[in-house]
């Protein structure tokens, strides 16, 4: 279901108890875009939020930055009781530092949760119409979505649209194209998605997982206010490729398959070659057999290591049980 913003408005009766929202940030290196993203929610966001009656939280989780951003953090927390922060030890990725926020959040026992980039491409002025929507009652999860990809690189669109379209076909549950993390969420959905204790996260493909009513809100691709992305072309690959292990075990099935063809060719050609020197002779004597017996043991151990790697490669990432983010510092939220 996707509706434009305005078609929409975000009045409320005034009557209404006030609820609370906690807009969980997370951010790596971001120490020019801060300001301007605290500065964009009170031109955009906070007003809108106040006739509504819904009261916001800013909850900040700093993955481990390398610049001066945990002490814009620092000053910003000391001068407004609405902000709020957790500082990783070190960098431990955006999926870490979302489910530290999430986590966090949740000991506000807020109304609603929300996720937003740090660096605008989120756009703020869609958060009021997103809590509007939730506020309805209609759905458990107001999530944005992008309709174009103005301003990347083609390489890296072509890309992103093949790895949806690849989804679509191999998860059981509804990926959409362009979908961000971007989203607004009731506290059980949020629930749900906490008592989803992987190490191996993918939370776009979890909050499809879960399950639960989503509305969609659509918009144009945004680029960054400041600053360059932590996002590089392989890591954005490497991240897609999480995802598709993480949801589906269509590559171990592809993996299978291949070892099972190269094991039935090599049969087909040992048979060949039996049958040849059988009705003709052989003259290379043994070379031919040896070559089709190895190929027929390679397709094979291609087939078992195939299996047993994926699923052992899985069980060791998680049996170690490590934590998924250790907290260096907090401010206004318990770590």
């Amino acid at each position: 279901m996707e509706l434009d913003m305005a078609e929409h408005t975000c009045e409320e009766p005034e009557s209404r108890v006030a609820e609370s929202l906690v807009v969980v940030v997370p951010c790596h290196d971001e120490q020019s875009t801060v300001p301007k993203f605290l500065k964009a929610c009170a031109l955009k966001v906070e007003a809108p939020l106040q006739a509504m009656g819904v009261v916001p939280t800013y909850l900040f989780v700093d993955d481990g930055s390398n610049d001066g951003t945990l002490q814009v953090l620092r000053d910003v927390a000391g001068a407004r009781k609405d902000v709020a922060y957790l500082s990783f030890s070190r960098n431990f990725g955006k999926e870490a530092a979302m489910y530290a926020g999430l986590k966090a959040a949740s000991s506000f026992g807020p109304d609603y949760a929300a996720i937003m980039d740090c660096d605008l491409q989120d756009p703020p002025e869609l958060l009021p119409d997103m809590v509007a929507r939730i506020r309805r009652g209609s759905c458990d999860r107001v999530s944005a979505r992008r309709v174009s990809r103005t301003g990347e690189p083609p390489i890296r669109s072509w890309f992103a649209r093949r790895f949806y379209a690849l989804m679509k076909h191999v998860v059981d549950f509804e990926l959409v194209d362009g979908a961000r993390d971007f989203s607004v969420m009731t506290p059980r959905f949020v629930s749900a998605v906490l008592s989803c204790g992987e190490y191996n996260r993918f939370t776009k493909g979890l909050f499809g997982w879960v399950g639960f009513s989503t509305e969609w809100v659509a918009y144009p691709n945004v680029e960054r206010v400041a600053g360059e992305t932590s996002w590089s072309f392989w890591a954005l690959m490497h991240y897609a490729l999480d995802g598709i292990v993480a949801y589906t075990v269509r590559p171990l099935e592809v993996l299978a398959g291949f070892g099972a063809v190269t094991s039935l060719i090599a049969t087909c050609a040992l048979v060949f070659v039996v049958v040849r020197a059988l009705l003709f002779g052989d003259p290379v004597a043994g070379w031919p057999s040896l070559m089709t017996v190895v190929i027929l043991t390679g397709g094979l151990l291609m087939l078992a290591l195939g299996i047993i790697g994926f699923y052992l490669s899985k069980i060791y990432l998680e049996v170690k049980r490590r934590p998924l983010y250790v907290v260096a510092e907090a401010h206004g939220v318990d770590a």
